[in-house]
């Protein structure tokens, strides 16, 4: 090496996220997102921002981002610090609380609910999204489809409208007898503003 030269830069390539049904891979996705790169910036490693609609202290929720980066030997504080953000039941908080992890400058925000996730992408277009458990991402318009979501939204998922005839059709098959299905929902969630439609019975 000639004197003064500086040692060449080992490139990190970032896999395309994936999305998958199951929550416990969550934590694996995040390190799948593209902020891997970005992760040196820190010698506290990644910068993981939580919008969630409870505090940091009420369980489970707030115990499951940890234990899962934990399982795949990635240690709080020492890998990764998570910047936690909780509405505490008002969801007209997470705009500001989007605004915190901006200016913190996160890698990566996991937004819980869809408030947050919408909230989120309002906010940024850069930072890497990843939503847990949506109600309707495609319908919400979070996600351009399951399959090749676009854009820097990428997460978790297993509450999809298309999904209902075929929970009615396992129904049907367990209570074979069956004939009326009540359904509740909450009217005032933009994702379920319309009756789930079974299809054709």
């Amino acid at each position: 090496m000639r004197r003064g030269a500086k040692p060449a830069k080992s490139k990190v390539e970032a896999k395309p996220p994936i999305a998958h049904p199951f929550l416990g891979n969550l934590a694996g996705g995040l390190f799948a997102a593209p902020f891997a790169a970005e992760a040196q910036r820190s010698t506290k490693g990644a910068l993981i921002g939580v919008l969630s609609s409870q505090s940091r202290g009420d369980p489970p929720g707030s115990l499951a981002l940890p234990a899962g980066l934990h399982e795949l030997g990635y240690q709080e504080g020492r890998d990764v610090v998570i910047e936690w953000r909780g509405a505490a039941g008002h969801a007209d908080r997470f705009p500001a609380l989007t605004g915190e992890l901006v200016r913190l400058d996160v890698d990566v925000m996991v937004a819980t609910v869809d408030p947050a996730i919408q909230a989120a992408r309002t906010a940024t277009k850069a930072i890497p999204i990843v939503m847990v458990t949506p109600s309707d991402p495609v319908g919400l318009g979070f996600v351009r489809s399951l399959a090749r979501p676009g854009g820097n939204v990428t997460g978790l998922t297993w509450q999809t409208r298309e999904a209902v005839p075929k929970r009615l059709e396992i129904l049907k098959e367990t209570v074979p007898r069956l004939s009326q299905v009540a359904v509740l929902w909450d009217p005032t969630e933009p994702a379920r503003a319309r009756p789930p439609q079974a299809g054709a019975s």
